[in-house]
């Protein structure tokens, strides 16, 4: 009987290439999440920082001027600006590490239904060669039996 052969097995090579692909995306959105959420950490430090000098400076007595107080609330409302950007930044980012992962889950989906059916046909293959070994068998033991009343008979 001839070798098993999977109809499909080039479909499976090609969703297997398909899920390391998903793979590499949504490791590649993974870490791009991990900067977003680093740099907003970052952002989040140097806000802190430029109140805590701010409360400092003011707490000190000294007389503040106008110009030293619209230095802070500029560099207060540039930093308000660069949070709410990195904020959206790390919105899509989650929304991208989501997308590549539903993908992955689809495309491994998929691929195990391909796999199930690749088992399923190796033993419906398997199943066909026992079968056919036992004709053979069954088979040649007939003819033994057949030969032996042939030789009795004799």
């Amino acid at each position: 009987m001839k070798k098993f052969k999977f109809q499909l097995e080039t479909l499976l090579k090609v969703t297997r290439m398909k899920r390391d692909e998903a793979e590499v995306a949504l490791g590649k959105a993974s870490r791009k999440l991990e900067e977003a959420r680093v740099g907003l950490e970052t952002l989040l430090a140097e806000m802190q920082k430029g109140q805590h000098d701010y409360d400092a400076l003011s707490q000190e007595g000294t007389r503040v001027t106008v110009g030293r107080l619209m230095s802070f609330n500029s560099f207060f409302a540039w930093k308000r600006e660069q949070i709410e950007m990195q904020q959206n930044i790390l919105l899509q980012a989650r929304g991208e590490k989501q997308q590549r992962l539903k993908e992955l889950m689809d495309v491994m989906s998929y691929l195990k239904s391909i796999e199930q059916l690749k088992e399923k046909r190796l033993q419906e293959y398997k199943e066909n060669v026992l079968k056919e070994d036992q004709k053979m068998l069954d088979e040649i033991g007939l003819q033994l039996t057949m030969r032996r009343k042939a030789g009795e008979a004799s």
